[in-house]
């Protein structure tokens, strides 16, 4: 059961489109994770309706054989947070994990952002 956690909470981020589009979020999610060399077996997304200032942030997830990969929008902040977890049962994914975060960090185009890893479980 060992295997890398990641978080990201991006702010300032410039890239309004997959804050609030659906479709254009889980094509960039679909596409990374793939380019990653992970495996998707599931996805599901969630639109909030619009707020009095704007338009409802997104929140999905996409299983992967692997583990997971969940992602909420704040459109309202421009704000986002990451969450990519990789198990390493056969393989070591860590890589995949950290290019993954990274490729999703560049679509948002943040001004600044904060991350952390957390290695689960044991080598044993």
């Amino acid at each position: 059961m060992n295997g890398l956690h990641l978080t990201a909470d991006l702010y300032d981020c410039a890239n309004h489109t997959l804050l609030v589009d659906e479709s254009a979020l889980a094509d960039l999610c679909r596409h990374e994770v793939a380019k990653a060399g992970l495996q998707a077996v599931g996805e599901r997304w969630h639109c909030f309706p619009p707020l009095p200032d704007g338009p409802g942030g997104i929140t999905g997830v996409v299983l992967l054989a692997e583990s997971h990969l969940a992602i909420h929008t704040w459109p309202e902040r421009t704000a986002v947070t990451l969450d990519v977890y990789v198990c390493n049962f056969g393989r070591d994914n860590s890589n995949a994990a950290q290019a993954l975060l990274a490729a999703l960090m560049a679509g948002f185009k943040p001004a600044r952002s904060q991350c952390q890893q957390l290695q689960r479980g044991n080598s044993n």
